[in-house]
């Protein structure tokens, strides 16, 4: 055999031996987890974002924000208050221990904390019924509970329970001798009866339709502020502790609340069931 060239390449053959049955790794199976798993907290968030209301989701968002403290606030209850109604709380997140709606906390009693969304027209209704039965049982026939309830609204805001009596056209609060209704005090007896049965303090504001010009006379705050007193003093005597009236105050005609600043429905007394604990 001759002598090998310097200048030829060297090819070098390998046999790669493949036995049958070995292990083929597993990475396939891990990003197939991963797959599953996503798909599964996605079918979740579908179904939360179908079966809870938006109360409901403020609360898990605020549960799962990394800046935002676990409150009761936001803590997912079903009712305009964090609870399922508006005289008894049943808040998914609330403070303190060893309390249930057996035997609720002091704290418990009360209807929540300022900031939470209050939107809960099933709250309004059912305060809505309450008042009406209230007066129902208190002797007034169905003629005179349906006038009553058609100068009655309610409505939840951040501050609390706006339990809002005004006047309609052909029917108002007072008359240009500032002479009450007859009905008022009845109703002042009903709303009494319930703000008993929570520890909430009460506010009393009263508001005023704007005058014409040619029959300006009384200034509208003071007139205003005599209603609220007048209220206070009806609350007061129909058993109403004093120490639970936290402000009266009268607006005058400055927060109308239709646009005609001299429409009769700005003529309206707000008996507010006010949040917090005091």
């Amino acid at each position: 055999m001759s002598e090998l060239d310097p200048e030829r390449p060297i090819i070098i053959k390998k046999k790669k031996v493949v036995s049958g049955g070995g292990h083929h790794g597993g990475a396939w199976k891990v990003a197939y987890a991963d797959f599953v798993t996503a798909m599964m907290a996605f079918f979740m968030l579908m179904w939360l974002l179908n079966a809870t209301t938006e109360q409901q989701r403020n609360g898990l968002a605020d549960y799962f924000s990394p800046n935002i403290p676990i409150t009761r606030v936001s803590g997912g209850g079903d009712g305009a208050f964090g609870g399922d109604d508006v005289f008894s709380e049943n808040s998914v997140a609330q403070e303190g221990t060893g309390a249930t709606d057996a035997r609720p906390t002091d704290g418990r009693q009360n209807l929540g904390t300022v900031g939470a969304e209050l939107v809960d027209e099933a709250l309004e209704q059912r305060v809505m019924d309450r008042i009406g039965e209230a007066l129902a049982e208190a002797g007034g026939d169905s003629a005179l509970v349906e006038l009553i309830l058609d100068h009655v609204q309610t409505r939840v805001t951040d501050e609390g329970l706006v339990i809002e009596i005004f006047s309609r056209p052909d029917a108002m609060l007072f008359d240009e001798a500032g002479t009450p209704v007859f009905w008022l005090p009845q109703l002042t007896a009903v709303l009494t009866g319930l703000f008993a049965t929570v520890t909430n303090q009460i506010a009393v504001e009263a508001h005023v339709p704007t005058e014409p010009l040619i029959r300006r006379s009384e200034d509208r705050l003071v007139l205003s502020t005599d209603r609220a007193m007048y209220m206070r003093n009806l609350l007061e005597g129909a058993g109403l502790e004093d120490e639970r009236i936290d402000r009266i105050t009268g607006h005058g005609d400055r927060n109308p609340i239709m646009e005609d600043p001299i429409s009769v429905r700005n003529d309206r007394l707000e008996v507010i069931l006010l949040r917090g604990i005091y």
